[in-house]
């Protein structure tokens, strides 16, 4: 059955998931990772055009996100322990027009706040923080409680719909 699916509310815990590191009043916009293969040019000597040849592995993911106001919790992370990871759990209500149902996305995202950036200030306008998130080791995204992508940098594990797109791959290196 076709229908549309609209992202209509989000909301990012940073950090974790406790009440008090909820955005979900100062959320203003998030952007989850672009999903993007590695990709090499290839002219053959012989060829008469040339062709891009994928499955060369998974581009580095990146999630963004702005928040109104300043925000002391998140500023906190900013190279917290240097070099470890965090845990960000993601959630959004989408709405099937169709049927008007809504349902859930969630994701969840460890990687390092790599960029904490306040907005100019200017009397009369509320300010904001642009944060970006990088060095993303582990993410998942469930469509409806149900696994969607799976992906472990340090594991090598990539799953689509709950299918190990390495597992060949795993087997032959010896990788466990």
């Amino acid at each position: 059955m076709a229908t549309i699916y609209i992202r209509e509310l989000m909301n990012i815990f940073a950090g974790d998931t406790g009440q008090e590191r909820s955005k979900h009043l100062t959320l203003e916009s998030l952007k989850l990772p672009g999903l993007e293969e590695k990709t090499a040019e290839h002219n053959p000597g012989g060829g008469i055009g040339e062709i891009e040849i994928g499955s060369l592995g998974l581009k580095a993911l990146t999630v963004a996100f702005k928040l109104k106001g300043s925000d002391p919790q998140t500023m906190s992370l900013f190279g917290i322990n240097g070099r470890v990871a965090m845990p960000y759990t993601i959630y959004g209500v989408v709405r099937d027009k169709q049927t008007g149902g809504a349902i859930e996305l969630k994701a969840i995202v460890y990687g390092r706040l790599t960029k904490l950036e306040q907005s100019e200030f200017k009397r009369g306008d509320i300010d904001d923080q642009d944060h970006e998130i990088k060095e993303i080791t582990h993410y998942e995204v469930y469509w409806n409680k149900v696994e969607k992508f799976f992906y472990d940098f340090y594991a090598s594990t990539w799953r689509v719909d709950g299918i190990d797109q390495f597992a060949a791959e795993r087997a032959i290196l010896r990788i466990s």
